[in-house]
């Protein structure tokens, strides 16, 4: 398929505009042209990237090309970001998107779009997409204006995900360093006016260092946990490092008899969400647990908990890991009570009027055995 760009300039009759034509000897029109030879008809695709510098051509091409170019999508006004995708579609749908592309903190889900930081905005739209699921999908300035390191994580995420179903997804951009992370079926680049088809590769590899820590690096990964939760009792903490820079948190703690042990309080930077970096960090501690490489010198299979709707289908998904319950609601509430007015009574204190328990809170339980089968 050719495809031909012609914007049309005449030089205007101006005094400035004569003398700017004059001095540097531009003769007829300020024309800008592109000429293109891209032949998506000859294979199947689903991600294509069209990449160049600014004022190359590449917005124009690609309204050439598909007649349809979005530069961020439309949010409505004030709607948080959980009701404002696919308002009728499924609820797991939309946080299992918003997990996939990376946006996992929760209370990013209640904030309207306009509420959102750019990065986490970018992928919200990626997320919309992946719910939304056009026949074809054609971004404008993509990933243009966030932190490089989202846009790549985003990117790798973003293309994993969106291979898993129909449609086809188009992304315009002046950054190259987001191929190797979007895999893309073909590429053109606007600077030299070349096309080339892509075979798929790996994304990029992240190199993760663990390193078994004290508790003063839980307060910086806090503010990015979807709970509101004390410290766990007697943990062990463990920090996850991608060149020195602290990326991910998790702690470890034994149950009563020292049987099993428990993982809880994973946490991932929200830049880095999305890379597959918590699964892969908590997989290679509960392995070590689970072998005897631990402080108690004892193999212990791990107990997981959580609440999250994207982490608990990522568990799912895992074969390494074996579903063992899953509660609606907290534990009674008349049990809290008795439990408090007990303790008040030991220590000759004010009685409690009320307590905790009977909230909707849909926990699952999951527990690491390397093989389910």
């Amino acid at each position: 398929m050719k495809v031909e760009v012609h914007h049309r300039c005449p030089i205007p009759a101006s005094y400035r505009a004569a003398r700017v034509s004059s001095l540097f000897n531009v003769e007829g029109d300020a024309d800008f042209r592109l000429t293109a030879e891209i032949p998506l008809e000859a294979r199947d695709w689903q991600i294509g990237l069209i990449v160049g510098p600014s004022g190359s051509g590449k917005s124009s091409l690609a309204a050439r090309l598909f007649g349809q170019v979005a530069v961020e999508a439309d949010w409505p006004f004030g709607v948080p970001l959980i009701d404002a995708i696919a308002p009728d579609g499924s609820f797991d749908d939309v946080t299992g998107a918003l997990a996939a592309v990376g946006l996992g903190t929760v209370p990013s889900w209640l904030r309207p779009p306009a509420h959102l930081s750019t990065g986490e905005r970018f992928r919200a739209s990626l997320a919309r997409a992946l719910v939304e699921r056009p026949a074809l999908a054609v971004v404008d300035e993509f990933s243009s204006t966030i932190d490089r390191r989202v846009a790549q994580i985003a990117s790798g995420a973003f293309a994993k995900s969106w291979r898993r179903g129909p449609g086809r997804f188009v992304a315009v951009t002046c950054h190259e360093d987001v191929t190797d992370w979007l895999q893309p079926d073909w590429v053109f680049d606007t600077r030299t006016a070349e096309f080339a088809w892509r075979r798929l590769r790996r994304a990029p590899s992240i190199a993760l260092d663990i390193h078994q820590v004290d508790g003063s690096w839980w307060p910086a990964f806090e503010p990015h946990h979807y709970l509101k939760l004390p410290r766990m009792v007697a943990p062990i903490y463990y920090l996850g490092t991608v060149d020195g820079e602290p990326v991910v948190h998790v702690c470890f703690s034994t149950r009563p008899g020292l049987k099993e042990a428990r993982a809880c309080r994973l946490v991932v930077m929200p830049e880095w969400q999305g890379a597959g970096i918590g699964m892969r960090f908590l997989n290679e501690l509960c392995a070590l647990w689970r072998r005897g490489i631990n402080r108690y010198d004892k193999p212990l299979p791990v107990l997981f908990h959580t609440s999250h709707p994207g982490l608990a289908a990522a568990l799912r998904r895992d074969p390494k890991w074996c579903q063992v319950s899953a509660a609606l609601y907290g534990e009674p509430r008349e049990r809290s009570i008795r439990s408090l007015q007990k303790w008040a009574r030991k220590c000759e204190g004010t009685m409690p009027h009320g307590g905790f328990g009977g909230h909707f809170r849909a926990v699952q339980g999951f527990r690491y055995l390397e093989d389910c089968a």
